[in-house]
């Protein structure tokens, strides 16, 4: 779907919810900047809006009618901004407050999976100040190792750690207690790292050419996602034939599960020996920056940066519209 200047009038004053105050930031005004710019160069009224130096209520003052969300981690991606929106009555990008907060958890995001049979890899929940130093330690007894370590709430690779050994666990826990109170220990699966976006909600939700992530020695972290040329991005994605079908159908059923809405982006990883994938977590507002991925497969779908933005703008809704989140 594409639209053009002239019907790109009808969305109104729009505001791109940008920056904030995660550990995103600096990332999210980049999404952010370059999705006012695609919007603009379609016509649409849209305007700048950072939460972290203007109260949301200023949206209603000001005749804002619709919300471009290109805020990413906590109070952004969470379901708290979702809940102001809702609450102000205005439509939004992305999923609504109950698929947000579900999914920016890593931990409640893999028991809902499990929960409907989808294949994830086994995981250790650690919260601050309830552990000692010799639970820890026994951690890669049951996980094996390497294995990894994150903060349950936190995206774009803020505060994970690979852990090669017993002597790394204490420092990598330590890393990740110091961003959020619960900690995920999870086993790690060697083997093709992907990931594949959906667009839509519902039955019309559906799955984008998947996208194989080559890091330097396989390290995709901050720096490698956002700051360096040195990963490579491959679509097509390169996989053995049937693979990348199934991956989609197994990611629309993720995202489906979750009662996702207009956009989201799964993170998958295929084990080398079995060829089996396994999900590790879903983000509900992706990046849109020079580097990122949603605009990247979308392009190899033949939808343009600025046609995507338009799109999202387009399905921007509100959970009491429906009733109910969109499952």
């Amino acid at each position: 779907m594409t639209a053009g200047k002239k019907d790109s009038k009808g969305f109104g004053k729009v505001a791109v919810l940008m920056g904030g105050h995660s550990a995103e930031r600096e990332v999210s005004l980049m999404s952010g900047s370059g999705v006012l710019k695609a919007l603009q160069s379609k016509g649409v009224d849209a305007h700048a809006f950072d939460p972290a130096e203007r109260d949301l209520s200023e949206l209603k003052r000001e005749g804002f009618q619709r919300c471009f969300i290109a805020l990413h981690g906590r109070f952004g991606e969470d379901g708290t901004v979702q809940g102001a929106l809702e609450l102000l009555g205005i439509p939004y990008t992305g999923s609504g407050v109950m698929a947000s907060s579900i999914s920016i958890d890593k931990v409640m995001t893999k028991r809902v999976w499990l929960a409907e049979g989808l294949p994830t890899p086994r995981y250790t929940l650690l919260r601050r100040g309830a552990y000692d130093r010799q639970q820890v330690i026994a951690i890669p007894d049951d996980l094996g190792l390497p294995l990894i370590v994150k903060p349950a709430r936190e995206g774009s690779s803020i505060g994970v750690a690979k852990v090669q050994g017993y002597s790394e666990m204490a420092d990598a826990v330590d890393q990740a207690a110091a961003l959020d109170t619960d900690v995920l220990c999870e086993q790690f699966i060697s083997g093709d790292e992907v990931t594949c976006p959906v667009l839509g909600s519902g039955d019309s939700a559906r799955a984008l050419p998947v996208i194989r992530i080559v890091a330097p020695e396989g390290n995709y972290d901050y720096q490698n996602k956002y700051f360096t040329d040195d990963t490579q991005y491959l679509v097509p994605c390169g996989l053995p034939a049937g693979e990348e079908q199934a991956i989609q159908e197994i990611v629309v059923k993720a995202y489906r599960v979750l009662g996702c809405r207009g956009w989201g982006r799964v993170d998958v990883m295929i084990d080398a020996a079995t060829r089996k994938p396994y999900l590790l977590e879903i983000n509900t507002s992706p990046g849109m920056t020079g580097h990122s991925l949603v605009p990247m497969s979308a392009r190899a779908d033949g939808i343009s940066y600025e046609d995507l933005c338009v799109q999202l703008l387009a399905s921007a809704s509100l959970d009491q519209e429906k009733g109910t989140a969109t499952k």
